[in-house]
């Protein structure tokens, strides 16, 4: 179990994290959001060792963590760091043999890798003449070939488009599934939505949410309503307590200052009985994340 207690960090006079706290458990998947500069990356550098924090501690099953421990980790930074002109498979072996594995056993697991994640490319070609998306796909090997118990990736999904950002979904999935612990940052909400087990937003160093992503959800109730009905689109502005509308064809979708109001929309839409469509739901993550770190940053 990874443990992060407290964490702070300062730049200069800049909070960057700011007593930051989390736990997670084997076969957990926890989504670490927030804008550009929230402290994502710096949390990952202060559990990894490569920065120092100010306050708090990280430990792995009651210890604090150390050089022990980091053949059971694997990290994926945002900035890439392969090298361009070293053979593909001669780089995924050095990496792999820096966490104790045998090349005989790096070279059996790599073409299941290469199958799992459908790269194209030659083992035996270089990184520089891969695709972008491919390159991507080879750090992902390189960070989780030896099939570490944590699991930190700093935007894994950059680069991919949706069939292998599907792909790599897959995987992490079956990693959960396996049992490892699995922290990642993404700004891709839907990513994040269709695999954590629990989300931590960081605001300017701060955690404005932490928990599953249906209590997050229903602790702000079921303020998005989906209508098709005679009722035009003032009449539905003219609902005390609407808030905005937005048109979808024959669709509109409002937002409710409360979950309440629904009940007399309904009502007033059905009065004259059947409609095509009344979809009273939490709002998305996507519409959280923009509520409570602001459209600008989102």
């Amino acid at each position: 179990m990874l443990q992060v207690n407290s964490l702070t960090k300062k730049f200069d006079s800049s909070i960057v994290v700011d007593h930051e706290s989390f736990t997670l458990e084997p076969g957990e998947i926890l989504g670490l959001i927030g804008q550009n500069g929230a402290g994502k990356t710096t949390t990952f550098r202060m559990i990894l060792g490569f920065l120092k924090p100010d306050t708090g501690q990280v430990c792995m099953n009651g210890k604090r963590i150390g050089p022990n421990d980091f053949n059971n980790i694997g990290y994926l930074p945002e900035e890439r760091s392969l090298y361009p002109k070293m053979k593909i498979q001669d780089q995924i072996i050095y990496f792999a043999r820096l966490h104790g594995m045998k090349t005989s056993e790096i070279k059996q697991s790599m073409f299941e890798w290469f199958d799992q994640l459908q790269v194209k490319g030659n083992l035996n070609g270089v990184v520089k003449d891969l695709s972008k998306g491919n390159q991507q796909k080879i750090q992902l090997i390189t960070t989780l070939i030896h099939k570490p118990k944590l699991i930190i990736l700093d935007e894994p999904f950059s680069g991919l488009d949706p069939v292998n950002a599907g792909l790599l979904q897959d995987r992490i999935i079956a990693l959960r599934d396996q049992g490892s612990s699995i922290i990642y940052s993404s700004h891709d909400m839907a990513n994040v939505a269709a695999i954590s087990d629990k989300l931590l937003m960081l605001k300017h160093g701060k955690t404005v949410l932490s928990g599953t992503l249906a209590a997050i959800q229903n602790s702000f109730g079921r303020t998005k309503l989906f209508i098709e009905s005679n009722l035009s689109a003032e009449e539905l502005l003219a609902f005390k307590g609407v808030t905005h509308i937005v048109k979808r064809h024959h669709q509109y979708e409002l937002t409710l200052a409360s979950p309440e109001i629904g009940e007399t929309i309904f009502n007033a839409a059905t009065k004259n009985g059947y409609i095509p469509e009344f979809r009273q739901t939490t709002p998305s993550l996507t519409e959280i994340f923009k509520t409570k770190v602001g459209v600008e940053d989102a």
